[in-house]
């Protein structure tokens, strides 16, 4: 089944160009069936980017999606056009008395900052507050999954001595978990932060269960809720050329950065990088859709603020 967005959004014509199936809106409202109604909240600055790698992985299931892309009232996007921001993104008080069944909360590069000090934290905290009664299943990514453990359940971020930066290899700590449902023994994943969550803390909280793990990378995934709260401490959404811009940034501008771990062929970065992460990238985003938001939400959409 196809993802429903709008023919103008540039991804459209990128995913349509990789056979992923994709819908616009006139020919979506000639079917008779409901589609999940999925919200994404794009802190990345590079939105249109972070979009397409999002819309890539919803739009890679048997379910018909409805996307929803929103902005913080209280930051400016630097990066991309305004005329973009005004088309294609809402803030939280312009859907705030709706339901949806899925929601997605992305990373930013704010790990420097305290929690406190981002410039867009409040407003923050009222959109995860808004989830609990408002989303059935909300997915958190990387520095969002971070916030949101800090937020929900008072989980600090601690400074890692280096750069994780790479693509490591993880595994699932629940037999039969149902996020990691047909995933091989062991499955890749990407990483770029600089802090990390650390698992005795995770522990203490009896909300919270550890779902994967990479013993290079340490907690991947976490779930809480019966899976109304997913943390993803990783980007599987990435693109095979993400790490690769991250790591050009940097050495072109004279930073201190090594290329990417089991990234390269043989470490060398001038080859075209491994992408082996695409498999699991697309199993886990076509499980979170299945299992915890399609087979699990209710029908009518106003029920999800009394479950």
């Amino acid at each position: 089944m196809p993802i429903k967005i709008s023919r103008d959004l540039p991804a459209f014509e990128t995913l349509t160009n990789e056979n992923i199936f994709v819908m616009d809106l006139d020919r979506a409202t000639t079917q008779r069936v409901r589609p999940l109604k999925i919200a994404i909240l794009n802190l990345m600055p590079t939105k249109v980017e972070t979009e397409t790698q999002l819309l890539r992985m919803l739009g890679n299931s048997p379910l018909q999606v409805e996307i929803e892309l929103l902005q913080t009232a209280t930051h400016t996007a630097k990066n991309t056009s305004a005329e973009h921001m005004s088309h294609f993104y809402r803030t939280i008080d312009d859907i705030r008395d709706r339901n949806f069944d899925g929601m997605v909360i992305t990373g930013a590069p704010v790990e420097h900052l305290e929690f406190e000090e981002v410039e867009y934290w409040d407003e923050l905290c009222d959109i995860m507050e808004w989830t609990k009664t408002h989303v059935f299943s909300t997915f958190h990514i990387c520095w969002g999954a971070q916030a949101a453990l800090y937020y929900h359940y008072g989980i600090g971020k601690h400074p890692l001595p280096e750069k994780l930066f790479g693509v490591f290899p993880h595994s699932s700590e629940v037999r039969n978990s149902r996020l990691f449902r047909g995933m091989d023994d062991v499955f890749m994943a990407p990483h770029s932060r600089h802090t990390t969550v650390l698992r005795e803390d995770i522990e203490a909280c009896p909300a919270l269960t550890i779902e994967a793990s990479s013993p290079q990378a340490g907690v991947y995934a976490v779930t809480a809720m019966e899976g109304r709260q997913i943390f993803i401490f990783g980007h599987s959404e990435y693109d095979r050329g993400t790490l690769e811009k991250e790591y050009l940034r940097d050495k072109n501008a004279g930073l201190p950065i090594k290329p990417p771990l089991n990234y390269y062929p043989d470490d060398d970065d001038t080859r075209l990088p491994n992408m082996t992460w695409r498999s699991h990238a697309s199993l886990i985003y076509a499980n979170w859709l299945n299992y915890y938001v399609y087979q699990e939400t209710p029908y009518d959409l106003r029920e999800v603020n009394n479950i």
